[in-house]
């Protein structure tokens, strides 16, 4: 009887024991999903399973669990008023490795700067250390007790983003850069930059320009210290890093705190995806025949590789959008406020568009609270005088006072689209009635696409909450400086790109706040959304605009579509205010239907456009590759061969300043010797320096202007073009010039006026020896 007793239990324990071991296999299988997907995906795109387990564990126990546990501690399970659900273990991740990235870039400067870059990991050992040790920090090895769970679909959805991203990153970026030469030499013209970049870091600091020797570094480079700092302590090849592993993390990351953000804000997660979804695939409405859109910065995923600076900084300013929104509501506590501090010094030197944005939300925050309140806000205040503060050191340490190839030229971004867009040559000007059309186009774009923030017009009391306040100033601000702004390479649009999430979180949050108020039937929502999907298709196809115009053609069907688009929605808006006198609730369906016509509508013409001529796109025809027929053979063997065989303080002189196929005139984008060899050179290419950046000026190309220093160019060149003994010796006394690579299709043989060390393919390395024989 004893026995019979003492065994039912234990079956009921079993049964119960197993339940919970499936359950919690349940709860771990979305992220299996993801990592197992993307580590097959970067294993057929040539990253080794050493450098996948040694990535792994770097970017767990170097950057992550360090930086959890800091999150615990300072940042804890911020409870309020039901908005907060906690945070999901995946999201905790995310908010970790993102404080890992803010703490280790100026760790890393310390260490570099002491020259010995692995004592980098003195701040996870510094960490683990204190959270061993100190009693009342031992306990955050333990997930605090969760709040109300978050949905299980939410897991799956952050799942499935990651999955869509790493299959992004395959088809759009991992086959076009390769890790192979010559295909990696056909890669974007913007890579071997960023490559030369992280050699620098990894071997200098203060930072220089490696591609003019003694130029200086006045740009956002902390991503690269990140870089630097992850090759040494992995020993992955800095190309690894920057063309597969690093840039994943970060957009998972990213995609995570936006789903955070939108969810703190809107109390939603079906807003939080959708926020996450508007972010990712947000795109103008393209309605030319066509199925270009308007050329220019149509989303913020072309720019995750390709401009690992941007989503390094994005990343980590979604970070201090989300603590700031809580700590504007009175709620995180002082470790949220060392939090943020810490995450602000990050951004500074992250990304440069970011802080100005931060500082304009933050002055209109400011400016409600003490007009609501009638007194002085202190939080925003002492939150404004530390955004101030870390831009006026950004602007004047980091950046050098420069402006950065950056002027006051109003609509300059919207003359530039004209010009792509009327196909009469670089030459033509837009008439001021040109330029107010397309500002037109442009505005109607941006409210269709992001129609969804009228919703909270119903709620107006909504629009005076903090988080929202913030947000619609830095929105406000953003369009502002596209509009105001203009740049060398168009980077007035990154202030775009800086608002895409915080645009797609409140128009998110006005479609919940409507379709709350109004509840309409899902088949009433999906009706709409189709019906934005028929009008914008039959405006495309009916229209028949073909894009660029060129000559004989009237100007005005540019503007045709838009303004069919704007009709629509007026009469759509018209006509959910008549059903509204009618007690009919229709304003829910009238957002729907036109922010159909935006992003839904401009991923169904790419899908439409699948089968036509590339050709047919003019966005297909931008040239944004070197061509691969034209790239030399063995420049990766050579540039391994001189990092192996020389000092990173040795000085190179390379004949090779143009990209291949564009020597005349020349384009100053060759980056290749400095990227590969991790070593400074005497000139190579300028087109990315400072000082020819802020030679610009609008109606140039900044890419072919003559490099500033003839002299120093002149005797460079003359060097190679009549190679002689002297010649290099004079190059060696006067600039310190070390050693010699030699792109041979450029010049006649070299001969004995230096010692060869080392040829491969198209590419020969000399050495200048201390006395040259006469």
């Amino acid at each position: 009887m004893v026995r019979t007793i003492a065994a039912g239990p234990s079956i009921g324990g079993g049964r119960r024991a197993g339940r919970h071991r499936r359950s919690r296999l349940a709860r771990w299988a979305p992220a299996a999903l993801a990592l197992v997907f993307a580590a097959t995906v970067l294993g057929l795109n040539g990253v080794s399973i050493r450098d996948l387990a040694v990535f792994g564990l770097y970017l767990a126990l170097a950057l992550a669990l360090p930086g959890v546990l800091l999150v615990r501690a300072l940042y804890g399970a911020v409870r309020g008023d039901g908005k907060d659900a906690g945070r999901t273990p995946g999201e905790e991740l995310a908010l970790g490795v993102t404080l890992g990235y803010a703490i280790e870039v100026p760790a890393y400067i310390a260490a570099r700067a002491a020259g010995h870059p692995l004592l980098v990991l003195l701040w996870p050992a510094a960490v683990y250390a204190a959270f061993l040790a100190v009693p009342r920090l031992r306990r955050h090895w333990r997930r605090l007790p969760p709040g109300p769970a978050a949905p299980r679909w939410w897991s799956w959805f952050l799942a499935l983003v990651v999955v869509y991203l790493t299959w992004w990153s395959a088809t759009s970026f991992f086959d076009a850069n390769a890790l192979t030469w010559p295909r990696a030499g056909a890669s974007l013209f913007d890579m071997p930059y960023h490559l030369g970049l992280v050699g620098e870091l990894k071997h200098h600091m203060p930072p220089e320009e490696p591609t003019v020797a003694g130029e200086p570094l006045l740009y956002h480079w902390f991503v690269y210290a990140h870089l630097a700092s992850s090759s040494w302590v992995t020993g992955i090849e800095p190309m690894v890093l920057l063309f597969r592993l690093a840039v994943l993390p970060m957009l998972a990351a990213f995609a995570a705190l936006i789903g955070m953000i939108g969810h703190r804000v809107t109390g939603s997660r079906v807003a939080a995806a959708l926020a996450v979804a508007g972010t990712l695939f947000v795109s103008m409405p393209r309605l030319y025949a066509n199925t270009d859109g308007l050329l220019l910065w149509n989303g913020l995923q072309p720019s995750g590789w390709g401009s690992p600076s941007q989503i390094f900084g994005a990343l980590l300013f979604a970070a201090v959008v989300l603590v700031l929104a809580d700590l504007l509501e009175g709620r995180g506590g002082r470790g949220a406020w060392v939090l943020l501090a810490v995450l602000m010094i990050a951004v500074m030197g992250a990304k440069a568009t970011h802080l100005p944005l931060l500082f304009a939300g933050l002055v209109v925050v400011g400016a409600v609270r003490a007009v609501r309140d009638r007194r002085p806000p202190w939080a925003v205040l002492a939150t404004l005088g530390t955004t101030l503060a870390c831009l006026a050191f950004a602007q004047v340490v980091l950046y050098g006072g420069g402006r950065q190839g950056m002027i006051v030229a109003p609509l300059s971004f919207v003359r530039t689209t004209w010009v792509k867009l009327a196909g009469l040559g670089d030459a033509a000007q837009p008439s001021p009635a040109s330029l107010a059309g397309m500002t037109a186009v442009y505005l109607i774009c941006w409210a269709v696409t992001w129609c969804g923030i009228a919703g909270l017009l119903r709620r107006p009391r909504l629009l005076l909450g903090p988080p929202v306040v913030l947000m619609l100033g830095m929105c406000a601000a953003g369009v502002g400086a596209v509009l105001l702004l203009g740049s060398t390479y168009l980077n007035e649009g990154y202030f775009l790109q800086a608002i895409y999430p915080y645009l797609a979180i409140l128009s998110a949050y006005g479609f919940l706040v409507v379709t709350k108020g109004e509840r309409p039937s899902r088949w009433a929502v999906a009706g709409a959304v189709a019906s934005g999907l028929v009008v914008a298709h039959l405006i495309r196809v009916l229209s028949g605009v073909v894009v660029p115009l060129g000559p004989g053609r009237a100007e005005a069907v540019l503007y045709l579509p838009f303004a069919v688009v704007f009709a629509v929605a007026i009469l759509a808006a018209a006509a959910a205010f008549a059903l509204r006198r009618r007690r009919v609730r229709a304003w829910s369906l009238a957002l729907s239907m036109v922010a159909a016509m935006g992003v839904p509508a401009s991923w169904q013409a790419r899908a439409l456009a699948l089968g036509d001529d590339p050709g047919a796109d003019p966005a297909a025809a931008r040239v944004v590759h070197p061509d691969r027929e034209k790239v030399p053979r063995g420049a990766l063997a050579a540039g391994r061969w001189l990092r192996a065989h020389s000092r990173p303080e040795d000085l190179v002189a390379t004949n090779a300043h143009c990209v291949w196929g564009r020597e005349d005139p020349c384009d100053s984008r060759h980056f290749w010797v400095t990227a590969l060899s991790e070593r400074r050179a005497l000139v190579e290419g300028w087109a990315y320096t400072l000082t020819n950046m802020d030679r610009w000026r609008p109606g140039q190309s900044v890419l072919r202007l003559p490099f500033w220093d003839s002299e120093r160019l002149r005797l460079n060149d003359a060097a190679f073009r009549r190679p002689s003994a002297a010649a290099f010796q004079y190059l060696r006394d006067r600039f310190g010039v070390r050693w010699l690579v030699v792109e041979e299709r450029r010049s006649p043989p070299i001969g004995d006026a230096a010692n060869l060390r080392f040829r491969s393919g198209d590419y020969a390395v000399y050495r200048i020896p201390a006395k040259l024989p006469r």
